[in-house]
Protein backbone atom coordinates (compact mmCIF):
# COMPACT_ATOMS: atom_id res chain seq x y z
CA UNK A 1 0.00 0.00 0.00
CA UNK A 2 1.00 3.38 -0.65
CA UNK A 3 2.34 5.71 2.50
CA UNK A 4 0.75 8.87 2.11
CA UNK A 5 2.86 11.81 2.49
CA UNK A 6 1.43 14.76 4.69
CA UNK A 7 2.46 18.63 3.73
CA UNK A 8 1.75 21.67 4.40
CA UNK A 9 3.45 24.34 1.50
CA UNK A 10 3.57 24.74 -2.44
CA UNK A 11 7.60 24.45 -2.14
CA UNK A 12 7.53 21.22 -0.23
CA UNK A 13 4.92 19.97 -2.94
CA UNK A 14 6.38 21.58 -5.87
CA UNK A 15 9.77 19.80 -4.71
CA UNK A 16 8.29 16.69 -5.80
CA UNK A 17 8.95 15.84 -9.47
CA UNK A 18 6.36 12.81 -10.22
CA UNK A 19 7.27 10.23 -13.68
CA UNK A 20 4.12 10.24 -14.93
CA UNK A 21 1.18 12.59 -14.48
CA UNK A 22 -0.08 13.96 -11.76
CA UNK A 23 -3.76 13.66 -10.83
CA UNK A 24 -5.66 15.81 -8.08
CA UNK A 25 -8.68 15.35 -6.13
CA UNK A 26 -9.82 18.37 -4.37
CA UNK A 27 -11.55 18.25 -0.96
CA UNK A 28 -13.00 19.76 2.10
CA UNK A 29 -11.57 16.90 4.34
CA UNK A 30 -14.14 14.89 6.58
CA UNK A 31 -13.60 11.97 3.55
CA UNK A 32 -15.84 9.21 2.85
CA UNK A 33 -16.37 6.43 0.38
CA UNK A 34 -17.36 9.40 -2.48
CA UNK A 35 -13.53 10.71 -2.37
CA UNK A 36 -11.89 7.45 -2.23
CA UNK A 37 -13.91 6.41 -5.14
CA UNK A 38 -12.31 10.10 -6.54
CA UNK A 39 -8.96 8.83 -5.27
CA UNK A 40 -8.99 5.58 -6.73
CA UNK A 41 -10.39 6.57 -9.94
CA UNK A 42 -7.19 9.38 -9.90
CA UNK A 43 -4.96 6.06 -9.24
CA UNK A 44 -5.99 4.21 -12.22
CA UNK A 45 -5.83 7.30 -14.01
CA UNK A 46 -1.80 8.28 -13.14
CA UNK A 47 -1.01 4.99 -13.25
CA UNK A 48 2.14 3.23 -11.40
CA UNK A 49 4.58 6.05 -12.31
CA UNK A 50 2.06 8.69 -11.46
CA UNK A 51 0.77 10.28 -8.33
CA UNK A 52 -1.96 11.27 -7.23
CA UNK A 53 -2.40 14.26 -4.60
CA UNK A 54 -5.58 15.21 -2.53
CA UNK A 55 -6.03 18.22 -1.02
CA UNK A 56 -7.55 19.33 2.24
CA UNK A 57 -8.51 22.63 2.52
CA UNK A 58 -11.45 23.95 3.84
CA UNK A 59 -11.78 27.18 2.13
CA UNK A 60 -13.48 30.43 3.51
CA UNK A 61 -14.62 32.15 0.57
CA UNK A 62 -17.41 29.56 -0.49
CA UNK A 63 -18.57 30.11 3.02
CA UNK A 64 -21.80 33.19 3.01
CA UNK A 65 -23.06 34.79 6.25
CA UNK A 66 -24.99 32.31 8.31
CA UNK A 67 -23.44 29.21 6.61
CA UNK A 68 -21.31 26.24 8.72
CA UNK A 69 -17.55 27.75 8.20
CA UNK A 70 -17.10 27.30 12.05
CA UNK A 71 -18.66 23.79 12.49
CA UNK A 72 -17.91 22.17 9.29
CA UNK A 73 -15.95 18.72 10.47
CA UNK A 74 -12.13 18.73 10.32
CA UNK A 75 -10.68 15.30 10.78
CA UNK A 76 -6.99 15.23 8.68
CA UNK A 77 -6.11 12.29 10.97
CA UNK A 78 -9.25 10.38 9.46
CA UNK A 79 -8.59 11.79 5.90
CA UNK A 80 -5.23 10.66 5.79
CA UNK A 81 -5.79 6.95 6.55
CA UNK A 82 -8.87 7.16 4.11
CA UNK A 83 -6.55 8.61 1.22
CA UNK A 84 -3.52 6.35 2.25
CA UNK A 85 -5.99 3.07 1.75
CA UNK A 86 -7.49 4.70 -1.73
CA UNK A 87 -3.76 4.84 -2.63
CA UNK A 88 -2.86 8.69 -2.68
CA UNK A 89 0.62 9.64 -2.57
CA UNK A 90 0.14 13.33 -1.01
CA UNK A 91 -2.30 14.96 1.14
CA UNK A 92 -1.88 18.25 0.84
CA UNK A 93 -3.43 20.33 3.57
CA UNK A 94 -2.15 23.93 3.27
CA UNK A 95 -3.11 26.73 5.75
CA UNK A 96 -5.46 29.82 5.48
CA UNK A 97 -2.33 31.90 5.07
CA UNK A 98 -0.53 29.05 2.18
CA UNK A 99 -3.53 29.83 0.18
CA UNK A 100 -4.13 33.46 0.65
CA UNK A 101 -1.26 34.65 1.55
CA UNK A 102 -1.87 38.24 1.58
CA UNK A 103 -5.12 37.63 3.32
CA UNK A 104 -8.64 37.43 0.89
CA UNK A 105 -7.57 38.30 -2.36
CA UNK A 106 -8.61 41.21 -4.39
CA UNK A 107 -8.68 39.85 -7.41
CA UNK A 108 -11.23 36.51 -7.76
CA UNK A 109 -12.90 34.63 -10.33
CA UNK A 110 -16.71 35.52 -11.15
CA UNK A 111 -18.59 32.47 -12.34
CA UNK A 112 -20.90 34.88 -14.48
CA UNK A 113 -24.55 34.11 -15.41
CA UNK A 114 -24.37 30.39 -14.71
CA UNK A 115 -23.16 30.89 -11.24
CA UNK A 116 -26.41 33.05 -10.23
CA UNK A 117 -28.88 29.89 -11.22
CA UNK A 118 -29.89 27.40 -8.58
CA UNK A 119 -27.23 27.22 -5.68
CA UNK A 120 -25.53 30.65 -6.92
CA UNK A 121 -28.80 31.96 -6.48
CA UNK A 122 -29.58 30.32 -2.53
CA UNK A 123 -25.77 30.99 -2.27
CA UNK A 124 -24.87 34.28 -3.46
CA UNK A 125 -21.07 34.46 -3.72
CA UNK A 126 -20.52 31.04 -3.46
CA UNK A 127 -19.19 29.89 -6.85
CA UNK A 128 -17.02 33.04 -7.32
CA UNK A 129 -15.25 31.70 -3.80
CA UNK A 130 -15.19 28.38 -5.35
CA UNK A 131 -13.37 28.99 -8.74
CA UNK A 132 -11.07 31.30 -6.92
CA UNK A 133 -9.72 28.40 -4.86
CA UNK A 134 -9.97 25.39 -7.36
CA UNK A 135 -7.88 27.94 -9.72
CA UNK A 136 -5.81 28.84 -7.01
CA UNK A 137 -5.40 25.02 -6.00
CA UNK A 138 -4.92 23.94 -9.96
CA UNK A 139 -1.90 26.65 -9.94
CA UNK A 140 -0.34 25.00 -6.05
CA UNK A 141 -0.65 21.57 -7.52
CA UNK A 142 0.27 21.98 -11.09
CA UNK A 143 -2.27 18.97 -12.28
CA UNK A 144 -2.36 16.82 -15.31
CA UNK A 145 -5.75 16.31 -14.73
CA UNK A 146 -8.29 17.02 -11.79
CA UNK A 147 -11.38 14.70 -10.86
CA UNK A 148 -14.87 16.21 -9.47
CA UNK A 149 -18.16 14.80 -8.53
CA UNK A 150 -21.13 14.34 -10.67
CA UNK A 151 -22.68 15.23 -7.35
CA UNK A 152 -21.80 18.69 -7.23
CA UNK A 153 -23.34 19.09 -11.19
CA UNK A 154 -23.03 22.96 -11.36
CA UNK A 155 -20.18 22.77 -10.10
CA UNK A 156 -18.68 20.76 -12.37
CA UNK A 157 -19.97 22.84 -15.30
CA UNK A 158 -18.50 26.05 -13.71
CA UNK A 159 -14.50 24.37 -13.61
CA UNK A 160 -14.93 22.81 -17.21
CA UNK A 161 -16.10 26.27 -18.06
CA UNK A 162 -13.27 28.05 -16.42
CA UNK A 163 -10.83 25.39 -17.52
CA UNK A 164 -11.76 26.24 -21.48
CA UNK A 165 -12.47 29.81 -20.77
CA UNK A 166 -9.59 30.80 -19.16
CA UNK A 167 -7.15 28.42 -20.51
CA UNK A 168 -5.96 26.12 -18.03
CA UNK A 169 -3.52 23.45 -18.88
CA UNK A 170 -5.48 20.88 -17.10
CA UNK A 171 -7.78 17.50 -18.34
CA UNK A 172 -10.67 17.49 -15.78
CA UNK A 173 -12.78 14.19 -15.28
CA UNK A 174 -16.18 13.83 -13.81
CA UNK A 175 -16.98 11.01 -11.45
CA UNK A 176 -19.87 9.24 -10.73
CA UNK A 177 -21.85 9.81 -7.37
CA UNK A 178 -21.53 7.38 -4.82
CA UNK A 179 -24.77 6.67 -2.83
CA UNK A 180 -25.65 5.01 0.36
CA UNK A 181 -27.91 1.48 0.23
CA UNK A 182 -30.79 3.44 0.73
CA UNK A 183 -30.02 6.16 -2.17
CA UNK A 184 -29.09 8.85 0.05
CA UNK A 185 -25.91 10.35 -1.81
CA UNK A 186 -22.75 10.52 0.15
CA UNK A 187 -21.81 13.94 1.68
CA UNK A 188 -19.71 14.91 4.64
CA UNK A 189 -22.83 17.08 6.08
CA UNK A 190 -25.05 13.39 6.16
CA UNK A 191 -23.04 13.12 9.94
CA UNK A 192 -24.84 16.15 10.62
CA UNK A 193 -28.30 13.95 10.45
CA UNK A 194 -30.31 12.79 13.12
CA UNK A 195 -32.50 9.24 12.34
CA UNK A 196 -35.22 10.76 11.52
CA UNK A 197 -33.84 13.65 9.66
CA UNK A 198 -31.89 11.09 7.92
CA UNK A 199 -35.65 9.40 6.86
CA UNK A 200 -36.86 12.69 5.43
CA UNK A 201 -33.95 13.25 3.70
CA UNK A 202 -34.36 10.19 1.22
CA UNK A 203 -37.12 11.87 -0.20
CA UNK A 204 -33.97 14.00 -2.52
CA UNK A 205 -33.24 10.36 -4.13
CA UNK A 206 -36.36 9.15 -4.18
CA UNK A 207 -37.87 12.14 -6.05
CA UNK A 208 -34.51 11.64 -8.40
CA UNK A 209 -35.49 8.10 -9.01
CA UNK A 210 -39.14 9.04 -9.24
CA UNK A 211 -38.16 11.44 -12.26
CA UNK A 212 -36.09 9.37 -13.94
CA UNK A 213 -38.32 6.26 -13.89
CA UNK A 214 -41.17 8.91 -15.63
CA UNK A 215 -38.36 9.57 -17.74
CA UNK A 216 -37.62 6.03 -18.62
CA UNK A 217 -41.47 5.29 -19.20
CA UNK A 218 -42.08 8.42 -22.01
CA UNK A 219 -39.31 7.50 -23.44
CA UNK A 220 -40.69 3.80 -23.70
CA UNK A 221 -44.00 5.00 -24.71
CA UNK A 222 -42.66 7.44 -27.42
CA UNK A 223 -40.37 4.69 -28.81
CA UNK A 224 -43.47 1.87 -28.67
CA UNK A 225 -45.12 4.28 -30.57
CA UNK A 226 -42.71 4.73 -33.53
CA UNK A 227 -43.88 0.77 -33.63
CA UNK A 228 -47.21 1.24 -35.50
CA UNK A 229 -47.21 -0.73 -38.42
CA UNK A 230 -47.52 1.52 -41.58
CA UNK A 231 -48.65 -0.94 -43.91
CA UNK A 232 -51.97 -2.62 -43.93
CA UNK A 233 -50.46 -5.82 -44.61
CA UNK A 234 -47.87 -5.74 -41.65
CA UNK A 235 -50.97 -4.45 -39.48
CA UNK A 236 -52.94 -7.30 -40.07
CA UNK A 237 -50.15 -9.48 -39.53
CA UNK A 238 -49.21 -7.74 -36.06
CA UNK A 239 -52.83 -7.49 -35.19
CA UNK A 240 -52.27 -11.77 -34.84
CA UNK A 241 -50.16 -10.95 -31.78
CA UNK A 242 -51.50 -8.31 -30.47
CA UNK A 243 -49.01 -5.79 -31.58
CA UNK A 244 -50.97 -3.37 -33.41
CA UNK A 245 -52.97 -2.65 -30.29
CA UNK A 246 -50.11 -2.18 -27.84
CA UNK A 247 -48.35 -0.08 -30.63
CA UNK A 248 -51.71 2.13 -31.21
CA UNK A 249 -52.28 2.16 -27.15
CA UNK A 250 -48.63 3.67 -26.67
CA UNK A 251 -49.38 6.42 -29.15
CA UNK A 252 -52.47 7.15 -27.59
CA UNK A 253 -50.71 7.41 -24.13
CA UNK A 254 -47.75 9.23 -25.04
CA UNK A 255 -50.15 11.80 -26.99
CA UNK A 256 -52.33 12.66 -23.67
CA UNK A 257 -49.32 12.68 -21.50
CA UNK A 258 -47.88 15.73 -20.56
CA UNK A 259 -44.71 16.79 -22.07
CA UNK A 260 -41.50 14.84 -21.80
CA UNK A 261 -40.07 17.77 -19.27
CA UNK A 262 -42.81 18.33 -17.19
CA UNK A 263 -44.05 15.14 -16.46
CA UNK A 264 -40.26 14.29 -15.01
CA UNK A 265 -40.63 17.57 -12.73
CA UNK A 266 -44.35 16.87 -11.58
CA UNK A 267 -43.13 12.70 -10.83
CA UNK A 268 -40.24 14.38 -8.75
CA UNK A 269 -42.18 17.02 -7.10
CA UNK A 270 -44.64 14.32 -6.22
CA UNK A 271 -42.15 12.77 -3.73
CA UNK A 272 -41.16 16.44 -2.49
CA UNK A 273 -44.61 17.38 -1.80
CA UNK A 274 -45.43 14.11 0.86
CA UNK A 275 -41.52 14.89 2.47
CA UNK A 276 -42.67 18.13 2.95
CA UNK A 277 -45.78 16.92 5.36
CA UNK A 278 -43.43 14.43 7.60
CA UNK A 279 -41.80 15.45 10.91
CA UNK A 280 -39.17 16.71 10.67
CA UNK A 281 -40.66 18.27 7.04
CA UNK A 282 -38.67 19.02 3.96
CA UNK A 283 -38.42 22.29 3.03
CA UNK A 284 -37.38 22.48 -0.56
CA UNK A 285 -35.12 25.12 -2.21
CA UNK A 286 -35.14 24.06 -5.86
CA UNK A 287 -36.06 21.23 -8.27
CA UNK A 288 -34.96 21.98 -11.77
CA UNK A 289 -34.17 19.92 -14.58
CA UNK A 290 -31.83 21.66 -16.46
CA UNK A 291 -29.48 21.81 -19.37
CA UNK A 292 -25.88 20.98 -18.25
CA UNK A 293 -24.10 23.64 -20.08
CA UNK A 294 -25.37 26.63 -18.62
CA UNK A 295 -27.89 25.30 -16.14
CA UNK A 296 -31.68 27.01 -17.53
CA UNK A 297 -34.57 24.70 -17.54
CA UNK A 298 -35.23 22.40 -20.57
CA UNK A 299 -38.85 23.01 -22.57
CA UNK A 300 -40.29 19.90 -23.44
CA UNK A 301 -39.11 20.00 -27.21
CA UNK A 302 -35.34 19.50 -25.30
CA UNK A 303 -33.12 17.25 -26.52
CA UNK A 304 -29.65 16.20 -25.31
CA UNK A 305 -28.27 15.73 -21.65
CA UNK A 306 -29.84 16.98 -18.82
CA UNK A 307 -29.76 17.28 -15.49
CA UNK A 308 -32.25 16.89 -12.43
CA UNK A 309 -31.43 18.74 -9.56
CA UNK A 310 -32.56 19.30 -6.09
CA UNK A 311 -31.65 21.14 -2.99
CA UNK A 312 -33.61 21.11 0.30
CA UNK A 313 -33.10 21.42 3.85
CA UNK A 314 -33.41 19.04 6.90
CA UNK A 315 -33.46 20.55 10.25
CA UNK A 316 -30.45 22.49 9.90
CA UNK A 317 -28.69 20.45 7.24
CA UNK A 318 -28.57 21.54 3.56
CA UNK A 319 -28.37 19.04 1.03
CA UNK A 320 -28.38 18.40 -2.92
CA UNK A 321 -28.47 15.80 -5.36
CA UNK A 322 -28.82 15.30 -8.52
CA UNK A 323 -28.95 12.49 -11.56
CA UNK A 324 -28.40 12.98 -15.41
CA UNK A 325 -31.36 11.91 -18.36
CA UNK A 326 -31.16 12.11 -21.26
CA UNK A 327 -33.87 13.09 -23.67
CA UNK A 328 -34.69 11.91 -27.41
CA UNK A 329 -32.58 8.51 -26.79
CA UNK A 330 -31.91 6.15 -29.66
CA UNK A 331 -34.65 4.19 -30.40
CA UNK A 332 -34.77 1.17 -28.26
CA UNK A 333 -34.63 -2.80 -30.06
CA UNK A 334 -38.51 -3.82 -30.27
CA UNK A 335 -38.11 -6.49 -27.62
CA UNK A 336 -37.35 -4.33 -24.67
CA UNK A 337 -39.57 -1.42 -25.68
CA UNK A 338 -42.55 -3.72 -25.44
CA UNK A 339 -41.60 -4.92 -21.90
CA UNK A 340 -40.80 -1.80 -21.02
CA UNK A 341 -44.33 -0.33 -22.47
CA UNK A 342 -45.70 -3.33 -21.10
CA UNK A 343 -44.48 -2.60 -17.37
CA UNK A 344 -44.63 1.01 -17.63
CA UNK A 345 -48.13 1.91 -19.73
CA UNK A 346 -49.97 0.03 -16.13
CA UNK A 347 -48.18 2.48 -14.01
CA UNK A 348 -47.67 5.64 -15.32
CA UNK A 349 -49.45 7.18 -12.69
CA UNK A 350 -47.56 5.55 -9.90
CA UNK A 351 -43.96 5.89 -8.92
CA UNK A 352 -41.75 3.02 -9.12
CA UNK A 353 -39.54 2.20 -5.88
CA UNK A 354 -36.51 3.38 -6.09
CA UNK A 355 -33.18 1.57 -6.66
CA UNK A 356 -29.97 1.63 -4.51
CA UNK A 357 -27.75 1.62 -6.57
CA UNK A 358 -25.96 4.87 -8.08
CA UNK A 359 -27.59 6.03 -11.54
CA UNK A 360 -25.33 9.02 -11.75
CA UNK A 361 -23.19 9.35 -15.00
CA UNK A 362 -20.25 11.45 -16.44
CA UNK A 363 -21.88 14.14 -18.12
CA UNK A 364 -20.56 14.38 -21.84
CA UNK A 365 -19.88 18.27 -21.54
CA UNK A 366 -20.66 21.08 -13.25
CA UNK A 367 -23.90 19.91 -3.11
CA UNK A 368 -24.84 20.70 -8.68
CA UNK A 369 -22.04 23.19 -7.36
CA UNK A 370 -20.00 21.68 -4.43
CA UNK A 371 -22.12 23.33 -1.55
CA UNK A 372 -20.01 24.76 0.79
CA UNK A 373 -18.54 21.26 0.83
CA UNK A 374 -15.85 20.29 -1.16
CA UNK A 375 -14.72 22.42 -3.74
CA UNK A 376 -14.65 19.74 -6.95
CA UNK A 377 -15.19 16.87 -4.92
CA UNK A 378 -18.15 14.50 -3.76
CA UNK A 379 -19.62 15.83 -1.00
Amino acid sequence: MTTTALLRTADELHARAPRGRRAVVMTMGALHDGHATLIRTAREIAGPEGEVVVTVFVNPLQFGAGEDLDRYPRTLEADLKVAEQAGADVVFAPSVEEVYPGGEPQVRITAGPMGERLEGASRPGHFDGMLTVVAKLLHLTRPDVALYGQKDAQQLALIRRMVRDLNFGVEIVAVPTVREDDGLALSSRNRYLSPRERHTALALSRALFAGRDRHAAQEALRARAREVPSTRARAEALSALGESRAAADAAAVAKASPGAADAVRAAARTVLDEAARLDPPLELDYLALVDPSDFTEIGDDFTGEAVLAVAARVGTTRLIDNLPLTFGAPEAPVAAVTAATNDTVATNDTLATPVTSDTATTPGSAEAPASAEHPGAAS
